[in-house]
């Protein structure tokens, strides 16, 4: 299912989204021409929102998304913004970071004036009026799929090196069929996931002195 967005028609709401559910697809105009969910498909993609265009805590993570960019290349990941503003006040913010602080926006950002998509991501409430509550980020995998999402409040700013963190756990966790304990960063010792049987965990009980519920990945035999 996909949508067009024109910023003028009312528009019918998308499916919403969830972890684990196939991402909504839509259309929509970016800074970077007409963009299609769909089309990252074969890739990982970061998709994220902000409140508003030429605003403090927004122009600080764009700034770093761009910054960090050639990591997220480096992991098979695409990047790709969205906004409530339109086309064009994307277009001039995006000027305007790049005459002020010398840095040049080269990934998507897509203009939702209608809010559906935001609305069906999640990224506002339903009977919301506002977009004060959108700072949103949504780990979509290349089958479509949304692995994982994280909501900040307005106020608050995002943390590059997190979103890039999480996005390396997860290929990590579906690649060698592990799971990454707290603070793991890439290079680090993931765990074993959980065992699921009474079989399972009596033959991990003490081996290497770790715990039958808690077995490094490295103790795999």
């Amino acid at each position: 299912m996909t949508h067009q967005i024109d910023g003028t028609s009312a528009t019918p709401s998308l499916p919403t989204a969830g972890i684990g559910s196939v991402a909504p697809d839509f259309e929509a105009r970016s800074t970077q021409g007409p963009i299609r969910l769909s089309d990252y498909r074969g890739r990982w993609l970061v998709f994220f929102s902000h409140p508003a265009d030429f605003t403090p805590v927004c122009t600080s993570e764009f700034i770093a998304f761009q910054k960090k960019a050639d990591r997220f290349a480096a992991l098979n990941c695409d990047l790709l913004g969205l906004s409530v503003d339109s086309l064009y006040s994307h277009l001039a913010w995006v000027k305007d970071i790049e005459a002020r602080f010398d840095v040049r926006i080269s990934f998507p950002i897509i203009e939702d004036i209608s809010m559906s998509i935001a609305r069906a991501y999640g990224m506002i409430h339903d009977d919301s009026q506002s977009t004060a509550s959108v700072r949103s980020v949504f780990f979509i995998d290349p089958e479509g799929l949304i692995r994982a999402v994280i909501h900040y409040p307005l106020a608050v700013g995002r943390s590059v090196e997190e979103v890039i963190r999480v996005l390396a756990a997860l290929q990590t966790a579906e690649q060698d069929g592990v799971s990454t304990p707290e603070g793991w960063t890439p290079g680090e010792e993931s765990v074993l996931p959980a065992p699921i049987s009474l079989q399972e965990a009596d033959e991990r009980a003490g081996l290497n002195g770790d715990a039958w519920y808690f077995t490094r990945s490295g103790d795999r035999q």
